[in-house]
């Protein structure tokens, strides 16, 4: 068999733009799947916030005209090659060259360029794809426009799409205007089992109903999304293409995230050698201007501070959480209430509590090898990455039983010595705090509690596993 021939679609890629674990995602598994011999490429929006070290790596390759409704839009194309991966950049100053990568008022038009572009770019790059793969609803009427406009055409008749949902919430709903002044789609595809819903137009929705595969994060997460709590108006949709629908764990990068080696935290150390891994903790509490004292259980977390992520249990039992003697490391940014939350707990209890209100990924690493525990109490959480990385630090996770949390963390049982953390099931604030109370209680005895350190850090969540799952996926579309 030749080569498999891959096109990774992305509208963020780590290192270049980043506002969440798409870009994560988007920047490690294709280096692992490189690995597995196949020729995967990326495509990425030449965004203004690009560092600048990256853009000075760009060979710019020449330009084409890409058609937006009436529109005849001038699209550059640029290469670079990071990490052995081969990344192209769709460069359009008037829809890429500002401050946000989202949130603007033609996201619609700007995706619709990107989605167009990177198909419309394939003869001119030579490239010519088995399969698409596409993310997110940035991407998904990548399935819908090879199906209207070119599937009739040699150079792109045998391309196989696969979609993959980061977060099934976010959908791309805009006007149904857009169909054709847009996306130059014909109306026989506004219908219920097209791109219509709800009388709108909905992005995510076409990849789902056109592309050949559905993959997502979790196979936990694979399941809830056909059931009506999860399925964010879309259940009947997935249920329906549920023969064409994987779940594939991510992964982290284990050699950037290593802590026998990274050198963004205090003191290197590893399972072996956790007595180090307490140095961290001591440098971050006086960093942090909390009392430096190794025996007081930390909780780390690193969230978008909203109602998604459990916050709501969170700030229903917060003073219950603060009479444990414990000091509790937050960093994140998100909605006010829960903003202002933290920074009221940090100023009534300032000897327990750090406000960290803002993102920062030194800190983050910081508090991944610092803290004892990892709270991640999510109402919903397609994969989840913070619990991958607490465990590969040795930091210990505490979880609801949804989604990816559902299916990387086990809940340590005291008889036989297994599990990698803790877990509640039911969306209850006090089920949480029971079960934080339950996981200090072992704090205490080091023999169990580095046990239960050991059993997360030998367990590999690396991309090599996941990447071998989308391998044997792709090759069985073909």
């Amino acid at each position: 068999m030749d080569q498999l021939k891959v096109l990774f679609a992305s509208s963020e890629v780590v290192p270049f733009a980043k506002t969440g674990g798409l870009a994560d995602v988007a920047g490690s598994l294709p280096k692992a799947l490189k690995k597995l011999d196949v020729d995967i490429r990326v495509v990425v929006p030449k965004y203004q916030s690009i560092p600048e070290q990256y853009v000075e790596r760009m060979e710019y390759m020449g330009y084409i005209y890409v058609n937006i409704g009436w529109r005849h839009q001038f699209c550059a194309v640029l290469k670079a090659e990071i990490d052995g991966v081969i990344v192209y950049f769709i460069d359009n100053e008037y829809y890429f060259k500002r401050d946000q990568l989202y949130g603007h008022h033609d996201e619609a038009e700007r995706f619709a360029f990107f989605s167009r572009a990177l198909i419309e770019i394939l003869p001119f790059i030579g490239f010519e794809p088995d399969i698409i793969h596409c993310n997110d609803w940035q991407t998904g009427i990548v399935s819908l426009l090879l199906n209207a406009h070119y599937k009739h055409l040699d150079a792109y008749k045998n391309i196989r799409t696969v979609f993959t949902i980061h977060n099934l919430k976010y959908q791309g709903i805009f006007p149904k205007e857009v169909l054709d002044h847009i996306l130059g789609v014909e109306w026989k595809y506004f219908t219920p089992d097209g791109i219509e819903f709800y009388d709108t137009v909905n992005y995510l929705k076409a990849g789902l109903e056109y592309s050949d595969v559905i993959t997502t994060v979790s196979k936990t997460y694979a399941e809830e999304i056909k059931s009506d709590f999860y399925g964010e108006n879309l259940q009947n949709v997935i249920r329906k293409r549920s023969d064409s629908l994987y779940g594939i764990l991510n992964g982290i990068d284990f050699a950037v995230n290593d802590p026998a080696t990274d050198e963004r935290i205090y003191a290197n150390y590893d399972a072996k050698n956790l007595r180090t891994k307490y140095r961290n903790k001591k440098n971050l509490q006086r960093t942090l201007g909390l009392p430096v004292n190794e025996k007081i259980p930390m909780i780390g977390v690193i969230s978008r501070l909203v109602n998604q992520k459990g916050f709501d249990l969170i700030d229903c039992v917060l003073g219950d959480i603060l009479q444990e003697d414990v000091q509790l490391v937050v960093l994140g940014t998100g909605e006010a209430k829960y903003e202002e939350l933290f920074r009221w707990a940090a100023g009534a209890y300032p000897d327990k509590v750090s406000a960290n209100i803002m993102y920062d990924e030194t800190l983050a690493q910081n508090i991944y090898a610092g803290a004892d525990l990892f709270l991640m109490p999510s109402l919903f959480e397609p994969c989840g990455l913070g619990q991958l990385f607490s465990l590969r630090y040795g930091t210990v996770p505490i979880v609801r039983e949804t989604g990816g949390l559902a299916d990387t963390i086990q809940a340590y049982n005291a008889e036989t010595k297994e599990g990698n953390g803790f877990s509640f099931q039911n969306y209850n604030a006090h089920d949480m705090l029971y079960t934080i109370r339950h996981a200090l209680s072992f704090y205490p005895n080091k023999r169990i509690w580095n046990k239960i350190v050991r059993n997360g850090m030998g367990q590999d969540f690396s991309w090599s596993q996941s990447a071998r799952e989308y391998l044997k996926l792709y090759t069985g579309m073909l």
